[in-house]
Protein backbone atom coordinates (compact mmCIF):
# COMPACT_ATOMS: atom_id res chain seq x y z
CA UNK A 1 0.00 0.00 0.00
CA UNK A 2 2.70 2.40 1.00
CA UNK A 3 4.29 1.90 -2.66
CA UNK A 4 0.92 2.17 -3.91
CA UNK A 5 0.67 5.51 -2.28
CA UNK A 6 4.66 6.53 -3.42
CA UNK A 7 4.01 5.85 -6.97
CA UNK A 8 0.78 8.25 -6.42
CA UNK A 9 2.57 10.98 -4.69
CA UNK A 10 5.30 10.95 -7.29
CA UNK A 11 3.21 11.57 -10.39
CA UNK A 12 0.99 13.91 -8.29
CA UNK A 13 4.90 15.95 -8.01
CA UNK A 14 5.54 15.66 -11.27
CA UNK A 15 1.75 17.23 -12.86
CA UNK A 16 1.72 20.16 -10.09
CA UNK A 17 5.64 20.95 -10.77
CA UNK A 18 4.52 21.13 -14.54
CA UNK A 19 1.20 23.11 -13.55
CA UNK A 20 2.70 25.67 -11.50
CA UNK A 21 5.59 26.33 -13.86
CA UNK A 22 3.10 27.14 -16.94
CA UNK A 23 1.19 29.26 -15.10
CA UNK A 24 4.26 31.43 -13.57
CA UNK A 25 5.61 30.97 -17.28
CA UNK A 26 1.85 32.65 -18.43
CA UNK A 27 1.90 35.36 -15.27
CA UNK A 28 5.87 36.09 -16.50
CA UNK A 29 4.89 36.79 -19.99
CA UNK A 30 1.50 38.30 -19.74
CA UNK A 31 2.57 40.72 -16.65
CA UNK A 32 5.61 41.16 -19.35
CA UNK A 33 3.86 42.35 -21.92
CA UNK A 34 1.07 44.05 -20.24
CA UNK A 35 3.53 46.93 -18.56
CA UNK A 36 5.09 47.20 -21.71
CA UNK A 37 1.70 47.41 -23.62
CA UNK A 38 0.73 50.49 -21.17
CA UNK A 39 3.93 52.15 -21.07
CA UNK A 40 3.62 52.42 -25.03
CA UNK A 41 0.09 53.87 -24.83
CA UNK A 42 0.95 56.06 -21.96
CA UNK A 43 4.03 57.58 -23.87
CA UNK A 44 2.23 57.57 -27.22
CA UNK A 45 -0.76 59.47 -25.34
CA UNK A 46 1.86 61.93 -23.64
CA UNK A 47 3.31 62.89 -27.18
CA UNK A 48 0.01 63.29 -28.96
CA UNK A 49 -3.18 63.65 -26.80
CA UNK A 50 -5.57 61.33 -29.60
CA UNK A 51 -8.74 61.24 -27.03
CA UNK A 52 -9.18 65.31 -28.26
CA UNK A 53 -10.84 64.61 -31.47
CA UNK A 54 -14.15 65.69 -33.04
CA UNK A 55 -15.84 61.99 -34.15
CA UNK A 56 -18.13 60.37 -31.65
CA UNK A 57 -21.07 58.34 -31.40
CA UNK A 58 -24.00 58.37 -29.06
CA UNK A 59 -23.88 56.34 -26.19
CA UNK A 60 -26.64 54.84 -23.62
CA UNK A 61 -25.45 53.67 -20.26
CA UNK A 62 -27.29 50.98 -18.93
CA UNK A 63 -27.84 51.14 -14.36
CA UNK A 64 -28.91 47.67 -13.30
CA UNK A 65 -29.89 48.34 -9.60
CA UNK A 66 -31.59 45.98 -7.02
CA UNK A 67 -31.69 47.24 -3.61
CA UNK A 68 -28.83 49.90 -3.82
CA UNK A 69 -30.77 53.51 -2.56
CA UNK A 70 -26.98 53.57 -0.90
CA UNK A 71 -24.94 53.64 -3.67
CA UNK A 72 -27.20 54.93 -6.30
CA UNK A 73 -27.06 58.70 -5.93
CA UNK A 74 -23.15 58.66 -6.17
CA UNK A 75 -23.16 56.66 -9.09
CA UNK A 76 -25.38 57.86 -11.00
CA UNK A 77 -23.92 61.38 -10.27
CA UNK A 78 -20.63 60.62 -11.60
CA UNK A 79 -22.30 59.37 -14.62
CA UNK A 80 -23.40 63.15 -15.04
CA UNK A 81 -20.23 64.52 -15.17
CA UNK A 82 -18.60 62.93 -18.01
CA UNK A 83 -16.52 64.62 -20.38
CA UNK A 84 -18.66 63.20 -24.01
CA UNK A 85 -20.86 65.06 -26.07
CA UNK A 86 -23.82 62.76 -26.10
CA UNK A 87 -25.30 60.15 -24.25
CA UNK A 88 -28.03 59.10 -21.94
CA UNK A 89 -28.45 57.05 -18.49
CA UNK A 90 -30.88 54.50 -18.30
CA UNK A 91 -31.39 53.11 -14.56
CA UNK A 92 -33.02 49.66 -14.44
CA UNK A 93 -34.68 49.05 -11.06
CA UNK A 94 -35.39 44.90 -10.93
CA UNK A 95 -38.48 44.72 -8.17
CA UNK A 96 -36.18 46.61 -5.46
CA UNK A 97 -37.44 46.27 -2.39
CA UNK A 98 -36.13 49.34 -0.26
CA UNK A 99 -36.29 52.83 -2.27
CA UNK A 100 -33.96 52.21 -4.94
CA UNK A 101 -36.25 54.55 -7.19
CA UNK A 102 -37.50 56.53 -4.84
CA UNK A 103 -34.57 58.45 -3.97
CA UNK A 104 -33.64 59.04 -7.48
CA UNK A 105 -37.33 60.11 -8.35
CA UNK A 106 -37.34 62.86 -5.41
CA UNK A 107 -33.20 64.12 -6.44
CA UNK A 108 -33.95 64.54 -9.58
CA UNK A 109 -37.48 65.61 -9.82
CA UNK A 110 -38.25 62.87 -12.28
CA UNK A 111 -41.83 62.61 -13.95
CA UNK A 112 -43.84 59.52 -14.88
CA UNK A 113 -43.52 58.62 -18.79
CA UNK A 114 -46.40 56.95 -21.02
CA UNK A 115 -43.95 56.20 -23.83
CA UNK A 116 -43.64 52.35 -25.31
CA UNK A 117 -40.36 50.31 -25.01
CA UNK A 118 -39.78 47.98 -27.81
CA UNK A 119 -39.39 44.42 -26.60
CA UNK A 120 -36.96 43.50 -28.67
CA UNK A 121 -34.99 41.08 -26.25
CA UNK A 122 -38.08 39.18 -23.94
CA UNK A 123 -38.14 40.46 -20.25
CA UNK A 124 -40.35 40.50 -16.80
CA UNK A 125 -43.14 42.79 -17.50
CA UNK A 126 -42.82 46.36 -16.96
CA UNK A 127 -43.83 48.72 -14.54
CA UNK A 128 -43.21 52.45 -15.21
CA UNK A 129 -40.83 54.78 -16.85
CA UNK A 130 -39.03 57.58 -15.05
CA UNK A 131 -37.36 60.50 -17.32
CA UNK A 132 -35.68 63.66 -16.54
CA UNK A 133 -33.62 66.26 -18.18
CA UNK A 134 -30.44 66.68 -16.20
CA UNK A 135 -27.97 69.12 -17.54
CA UNK A 136 -27.26 68.08 -20.97
CA UNK A 137 -28.03 64.19 -20.49
CA UNK A 138 -31.29 62.66 -20.10
CA UNK A 139 -32.03 60.41 -17.24
CA UNK A 140 -34.66 57.41 -17.27
CA UNK A 141 -35.66 55.36 -14.80
CA UNK A 142 -37.29 52.19 -15.73
CA UNK A 143 -39.18 50.23 -13.01
CA UNK A 144 -39.73 46.59 -13.90
CA UNK A 145 -40.64 42.97 -12.20
CA UNK A 146 -37.62 41.20 -10.76
CA UNK A 147 -35.86 38.91 -12.81
CA UNK A 148 -32.32 39.51 -11.90
CA UNK A 149 -29.30 41.01 -13.35
CA UNK A 150 -29.44 40.14 -16.67
CA UNK A 151 -33.00 40.40 -17.22
CA UNK A 152 -32.50 43.94 -15.94
CA UNK A 153 -30.19 44.75 -18.63
CA UNK A 154 -32.12 43.38 -21.57
CA UNK A 155 -34.96 45.57 -20.32
CA UNK A 156 -32.01 48.85 -20.33
CA UNK A 157 -30.93 47.91 -23.78
CA UNK A 158 -35.03 47.60 -24.86
CA UNK A 159 -35.43 51.16 -23.08
CA UNK A 160 -32.03 52.50 -24.76
CA UNK A 161 -32.21 54.44 -27.85
CA UNK A 162 -28.20 54.80 -29.40
CA UNK A 163 -26.32 51.93 -31.38
CA UNK A 164 -24.03 51.52 -28.35
CA UNK A 165 -24.46 50.75 -24.45
CA UNK A 166 -22.46 50.70 -21.86
CA UNK A 167 -23.43 48.92 -19.13
CA UNK A 168 -22.31 49.84 -15.29
CA UNK A 169 -22.94 47.87 -11.88
CA UNK A 170 -24.87 50.25 -9.55
CA UNK A 171 -22.12 51.32 -7.41
CA UNK A 172 -19.54 52.11 -9.87
CA UNK A 173 -18.38 55.63 -10.43
CA UNK A 174 -16.45 56.71 -13.75
CA UNK A 175 -13.83 59.02 -14.27
CA UNK A 176 -14.47 62.10 -16.67
CA UNK A 177 -12.63 60.61 -19.43
CA UNK A 178 -14.02 57.31 -18.96
CA UNK A 179 -16.51 56.98 -21.62
CA UNK A 180 -14.07 59.03 -23.85
CA UNK A 181 -11.92 56.11 -23.50
CA UNK A 182 -13.77 53.33 -23.70
CA UNK A 183 -15.22 54.18 -27.39
CA UNK A 184 -11.63 54.93 -28.74
CA UNK A 185 -11.63 50.70 -30.24
CA UNK A 186 -14.80 51.43 -31.55
CA UNK A 187 -13.63 54.61 -33.44
CA UNK A 188 -10.19 53.28 -34.72
CA UNK A 189 -11.87 49.14 -35.83
CA UNK A 190 -15.20 49.14 -37.84
CA UNK A 191 -15.59 45.32 -36.61
CA UNK A 192 -15.32 46.11 -32.65
CA UNK A 193 -18.82 44.36 -31.08
CA UNK A 194 -17.52 44.58 -27.52
CA UNK A 195 -15.23 46.77 -25.22
CA UNK A 196 -14.22 45.72 -21.76
CA UNK A 197 -12.57 48.38 -19.34
CA UNK A 198 -10.46 48.44 -16.50
CA UNK A 199 -12.17 48.08 -12.54
CA UNK A 200 -10.14 49.27 -10.15
CA UNK A 201 -11.24 49.27 -6.13
CA UNK A 202 -13.49 52.40 -5.39
CA UNK A 203 -12.18 52.40 -1.60
CA UNK A 204 -8.64 53.26 -2.53
CA UNK A 205 -9.38 56.55 -4.22
CA UNK A 206 -11.21 60.48 -3.41
CA UNK A 207 -13.07 61.87 -6.66
CA UNK A 208 -14.76 65.05 -7.23
CA UNK A 209 -16.81 65.93 -10.10
CA UNK A 210 -15.04 62.75 -12.15
CA UNK A 211 -11.80 63.80 -10.79
CA UNK A 212 -9.19 61.66 -8.80
CA UNK A 213 -8.08 63.84 -5.93
CA UNK A 214 -6.50 61.03 -4.28
CA UNK A 215 -5.26 57.69 -4.08
CA UNK A 216 -4.34 55.46 -0.86
CA UNK A 217 -4.29 51.69 -0.21
CA UNK A 218 -7.31 51.26 2.83
CA UNK A 219 -6.71 49.73 6.00
CA UNK A 220 -8.95 47.27 5.82
CA UNK A 221 -6.52 44.11 4.77
CA UNK A 222 -8.75 41.77 2.65
CA UNK A 223 -9.83 45.15 0.74
CA UNK A 224 -6.40 46.11 0.33
CA UNK A 225 -5.56 42.54 -1.07
CA UNK A 226 -8.40 43.00 -3.63
CA UNK A 227 -6.69 46.00 -5.06
CA UNK A 228 -3.81 44.00 -5.99
CA UNK A 229 -5.57 41.06 -7.33
CA UNK A 230 -7.70 43.31 -9.01
CA UNK A 231 -4.27 45.20 -10.86
CA UNK A 232 -2.92 41.82 -11.62
CA UNK A 233 -5.47 40.00 -13.08
CA UNK A 234 -6.57 43.10 -15.38
CA UNK A 235 -2.80 44.08 -16.26
CA UNK A 236 -1.78 40.61 -17.23
CA UNK A 237 -3.96 38.32 -18.67
CA UNK A 238 -6.38 40.55 -20.38
CA UNK A 239 -3.98 42.60 -22.04
CA UNK A 240 -2.24 39.34 -23.34
CA UNK A 241 -5.21 37.54 -24.15
CA UNK A 242 -6.18 41.21 -26.18
CA UNK A 243 -2.98 40.85 -28.59
CA UNK A 244 -5.37 37.51 -30.45
CA UNK A 245 -8.62 38.78 -29.71
CA UNK A 246 -9.45 36.38 -27.01
CA UNK A 247 -10.92 37.54 -23.98
CA UNK A 248 -14.25 35.65 -23.12
CA UNK A 249 -14.90 37.82 -19.99
CA UNK A 250 -15.83 41.68 -20.16
CA UNK A 251 -16.88 42.62 -16.33
CA UNK A 252 -20.01 43.94 -15.94
CA UNK A 253 -19.22 46.68 -14.41
CA UNK A 254 -17.50 48.45 -17.08
CA UNK A 255 -18.23 47.36 -20.66
CA UNK A 256 -19.48 48.42 -23.95
CA UNK A 257 -21.38 46.53 -26.42
CA UNK A 258 -22.65 46.99 -30.12
CA UNK A 259 -26.61 46.94 -28.95
CA UNK A 260 -27.71 45.65 -33.10
CA UNK A 261 -25.20 42.72 -32.51
CA UNK A 262 -26.18 41.96 -28.86
CA UNK A 263 -30.00 41.62 -29.67
CA UNK A 264 -29.35 39.66 -32.71
CA UNK A 265 -27.13 37.26 -30.68
CA UNK A 266 -30.61 37.06 -28.00
CA UNK A 267 -29.31 39.30 -25.33
CA UNK A 268 -28.54 38.45 -21.93
CA UNK A 269 -28.81 35.04 -20.42
CA UNK A 270 -31.20 35.49 -17.21
CA UNK A 271 -30.75 32.10 -16.05
CA UNK A 272 -27.26 32.11 -15.20
CA UNK A 273 -24.96 33.82 -12.77
CA UNK A 274 -22.28 35.04 -14.66
CA UNK A 275 -23.96 37.22 -17.18
CA UNK A 276 -21.12 39.35 -18.08
CA UNK A 277 -19.18 36.46 -19.01
CA UNK A 278 -22.32 34.58 -20.48
CA UNK A 279 -22.43 37.55 -23.38
CA UNK A 280 -19.01 37.79 -24.36
CA UNK A 281 -18.68 33.89 -24.69
CA UNK A 282 -22.16 33.96 -27.07
CA UNK A 283 -20.75 36.82 -29.19
CA UNK A 284 -17.78 34.95 -30.20
CA UNK A 285 -19.82 31.89 -30.34
CA UNK A 286 -22.53 34.31 -32.84
CA UNK A 287 -19.43 35.54 -34.97
CA UNK A 288 -17.77 32.81 -35.77
CA UNK A 289 -21.06 30.99 -36.82
CA UNK A 290 -22.22 33.15 -38.88
CA UNK A 291 -18.47 33.80 -40.21
CA UNK A 292 -18.60 37.31 -39.32
CA UNK A 293 -15.57 39.89 -38.39
CA UNK A 294 -15.56 41.09 -35.52
CA UNK A 295 -13.53 41.97 -32.26
CA UNK A 296 -13.84 42.00 -28.27
CA UNK A 297 -11.15 44.21 -27.17
CA UNK A 298 -9.55 45.65 -23.88
CA UNK A 299 -9.19 49.29 -22.92
CA UNK A 300 -7.12 49.38 -20.20
CA UNK A 301 -6.56 53.35 -19.93
CA UNK A 302 -10.71 53.46 -19.76
CA UNK A 303 -10.89 53.20 -15.87
CA UNK A 304 -14.19 52.85 -13.48
CA UNK A 305 -14.08 52.54 -9.59
CA UNK A 306 -16.22 49.78 -8.00
CA UNK A 307 -16.87 49.15 -4.45
CA UNK A 308 -14.63 45.50 -3.42
CA UNK A 309 -15.96 43.50 -0.74
CA UNK A 310 -14.73 44.31 2.89
CA UNK A 311 -15.74 41.46 5.04
CA UNK A 312 -15.17 37.34 4.36
CA UNK A 313 -18.45 36.89 4.15
CA UNK A 314 -19.55 39.24 0.95
CA UNK A 315 -16.16 37.82 -0.38
CA UNK A 316 -17.06 34.35 -0.23
CA UNK A 317 -20.72 35.20 -1.67
CA UNK A 318 -19.01 37.50 -4.39
CA UNK A 319 -16.83 34.60 -5.51
CA UNK A 320 -18.78 31.86 -5.05
CA UNK A 321 -20.90 33.50 -7.43
CA UNK A 322 -18.31 34.47 -9.99
CA UNK A 323 -17.19 30.64 -10.23
CA UNK A 324 -20.57 29.28 -10.45
CA UNK A 325 -20.69 31.78 -13.84
CA UNK A 326 -17.71 30.61 -15.08
CA UNK A 327 -18.81 26.84 -15.00
CA UNK A 328 -22.14 27.75 -16.59
CA UNK A 329 -20.29 29.48 -19.14
CA UNK A 330 -17.93 26.61 -20.19
CA UNK A 331 -19.94 24.14 -20.38
CA UNK A 332 -22.83 25.46 -22.29
CA UNK A 333 -20.33 26.99 -24.74
CA UNK A 334 -17.99 23.53 -24.35
CA UNK A 335 -18.05 23.16 -28.35
CA UNK A 336 -15.50 26.13 -28.50
CA UNK A 337 -13.00 23.82 -26.77
CA UNK A 338 -9.86 23.12 -29.40
CA UNK A 339 -13.20 23.90 -32.40
CA UNK A 340 -10.78 25.15 -35.19
CA UNK A 341 -13.58 27.46 -36.05
CA UNK A 342 -12.76 29.56 -33.21
CA UNK A 343 -8.79 29.28 -33.87
CA UNK A 344 -6.98 30.57 -30.58
CA UNK A 345 -9.58 31.54 -28.80
CA UNK A 346 -10.77 27.86 -28.46
CA UNK A 347 -7.65 26.76 -27.85
CA UNK A 348 -5.43 29.05 -25.74
CA UNK A 349 -8.31 31.13 -24.23
CA UNK A 350 -10.73 28.26 -23.14
CA UNK A 351 -7.81 26.39 -22.41
CA UNK A 352 -6.77 28.82 -19.73
CA UNK A 353 -9.43 29.69 -18.24
CA UNK A 354 -10.46 25.77 -17.93
CA UNK A 355 -7.39 25.06 -15.94
CA UNK A 356 -6.07 28.16 -14.15
CA UNK A 357 -9.80 29.58 -13.38
CA UNK A 358 -12.22 26.66 -13.22
CA UNK A 359 -10.41 23.77 -11.98
CA UNK A 360 -7.91 25.46 -10.30
CA UNK A 361 -9.04 25.62 -6.92
CA UNK A 362 -9.45 22.27 -6.84
CA UNK A 363 -6.07 21.57 -8.11
CA UNK A 364 -4.58 23.61 -5.85
CA UNK A 365 -6.38 22.06 -2.99
CA UNK A 366 -5.88 18.38 -3.90
CA UNK A 367 -1.98 20.03 -3.85
CA UNK A 368 -2.74 20.33 -0.31
CA UNK A 369 -4.03 17.21 0.39
CA UNK A 370 -1.38 15.49 -1.26
CA UNK A 371 1.22 17.39 1.18
CA UNK A 372 -0.88 16.33 4.12
CA UNK A 373 -1.07 12.59 2.85
CA UNK A 374 3.02 13.10 1.91
CA UNK A 375 3.51 14.02 5.28
CA UNK A 376 2.02 10.87 7.22
CA UNK A 377 3.87 8.36 5.31
CA UNK A 378 7.15 10.36 6.06
CA UNK A 379 7.98 11.40 2.55
CA UNK A 380 7.67 15.20 2.96
CA UNK A 381 10.69 17.24 2.54
CA UNK A 382 9.50 19.88 4.44
CA UNK A 383 12.72 22.03 3.79
CA UNK A 384 12.70 21.88 -0.09
CA UNK A 385 8.59 21.87 0.16
CA UNK A 386 8.76 25.45 2.35
CA UNK A 387 11.39 26.67 0.17
CA UNK A 388 9.74 25.81 -2.90
CA UNK A 389 6.38 27.54 -1.68
CA UNK A 390 8.42 30.74 -0.76
CA UNK A 391 10.16 31.04 -4.10
CA UNK A 392 6.84 30.84 -5.59
CA UNK A 393 5.14 33.40 -3.40
CA UNK A 394 7.80 35.82 -3.92
CA UNK A 395 8.16 35.31 -7.49
CA UNK A 396 4.14 35.91 -7.57
CA UNK A 397 4.38 39.14 -5.05
CA UNK A 398 7.04 40.46 -7.37
CA UNK A 399 4.89 40.23 -10.74
CA UNK A 400 2.05 41.64 -8.39
CA UNK A 401 3.94 45.13 -7.76
CA UNK A 402 4.73 45.13 -11.30
CA UNK A 403 1.06 45.40 -11.77
CA UNK A 404 0.31 47.40 -8.88
CA UNK A 405 3.23 50.32 -9.63
CA UNK A 406 2.65 50.31 -13.61
CA UNK A 407 -0.95 51.17 -12.53
CA UNK A 408 0.21 54.39 -10.62
CA UNK A 409 2.57 55.26 -12.95
CA UNK A 410 0.20 55.29 -16.02
CA UNK A 411 -2.49 56.95 -14.48
CA UNK A 412 -0.49 59.49 -12.14
CA UNK A 413 -1.54 58.50 -9.17
CA UNK A 414 0.51 59.38 -5.91
CA UNK A 415 1.18 57.42 -3.05
CA UNK A 416 2.73 57.85 0.15
CA UNK A 417 5.96 55.86 1.09
CA UNK A 418 3.30 53.78 4.04
CA UNK A 419 1.26 52.78 1.16
CA UNK A 420 4.56 52.18 -1.01
CA UNK A 421 5.49 49.71 1.87
CA UNK A 422 1.72 48.79 2.61
CA UNK A 423 1.89 47.44 -1.40
CA UNK A 424 4.69 44.95 -0.92
CA UNK A 425 3.34 43.65 2.22
CA UNK A 426 -0.15 43.31 0.39
CA UNK A 427 1.51 41.79 -2.56
CA UNK A 428 3.16 38.98 -0.43
CA UNK A 429 0.28 38.34 1.69
CA UNK A 430 -2.14 38.02 -1.41
CA UNK A 431 -0.17 35.12 -2.41
CA UNK A 432 0.40 33.72 0.56
CA UNK A 433 -2.56 33.31 2.16
CA UNK A 434 -5.48 35.43 0.34
CA UNK A 435 -5.63 32.70 -3.37
CA UNK A 436 -6.10 29.77 -0.49
CA UNK A 437 -9.27 31.35 1.08
CA UNK A 438 -10.57 32.05 -2.85
CA UNK A 439 -9.33 28.44 -3.31
CA UNK A 440 -11.66 27.37 -0.86
CA UNK A 441 -14.18 29.54 -1.77
CA UNK A 442 -14.62 28.55 -5.32
CA UNK A 443 -14.32 24.88 -4.66
CA UNK A 444 -17.12 25.21 -2.53
CA UNK A 445 -19.21 27.07 -4.98
CA UNK A 446 -21.72 24.59 -5.87
CA UNK A 447 -23.20 23.57 -2.57
CA UNK A 448 -26.87 24.65 -2.48
CA UNK A 449 -25.98 26.73 -5.79
CA UNK A 450 -29.35 25.42 -7.68
CA UNK A 451 -31.21 27.40 -4.66
CA UNK A 452 -29.36 30.44 -5.47
CA UNK A 453 -28.70 30.53 -9.55
CA UNK A 454 -31.26 33.49 -10.25
CA UNK A 455 -30.54 35.33 -7.23
CA UNK A 456 -28.80 38.87 -7.45
CA UNK A 457 -25.02 38.55 -5.58
CA UNK A 458 -25.47 41.71 -3.13
CA UNK A 459 -22.94 42.66 -0.43
CA UNK A 460 -22.95 45.54 2.18
CA UNK A 461 -22.41 48.94 0.08
CA UNK A 462 -21.35 52.33 1.62
CA UNK A 463 -21.74 55.66 0.51
CA UNK A 464 -18.78 57.05 -0.99
CA UNK A 465 -17.95 59.55 1.45
CA UNK A 466 -17.79 56.39 3.84
CA UNK A 467 -15.86 53.61 2.20
CA UNK A 468 -12.48 55.41 3.08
Amino acid sequence: MTGVISVFLKWTGGFFLVYLLLYASYLFASVAIGAYNLYKRDRMRRIKNELKHEYYFPVSILVPAYNEEVTILDSVQSLLNLDYRLYEVVVVDDGSKDNTSQVLIDHYHMHEERRPIRMSIPCQRLKAVYEAQVGRVRLTLVRKENGGKGDALNMGINASQYPYFLCIDADTMLQKDSLERIVQPVLERDDVVAVGGLVRVAQCVGMQDGEVTSYHLPWNLLTSMQVMEYDRSFLASRILLNCFNGNLIISGAFGLFKKDVVIAAGGYDNHTLGEDMELVVKLHTFCRNNMRSYSILYEPNAVCWSQAPASLHDLRSQRRRWHLGLFQSMIKYRQMFMNPRFGLVGSLSYLYYLLYELFSPVIELFGLVAIVLAAVIGQLNLVFMLRFYVLYAVYGAILTMTAFFQRIYTQNLHINRADIVKACIMCLMENLFFRFFLDFARATAFIGYRKRKNQWGQIKRFRHSEIR
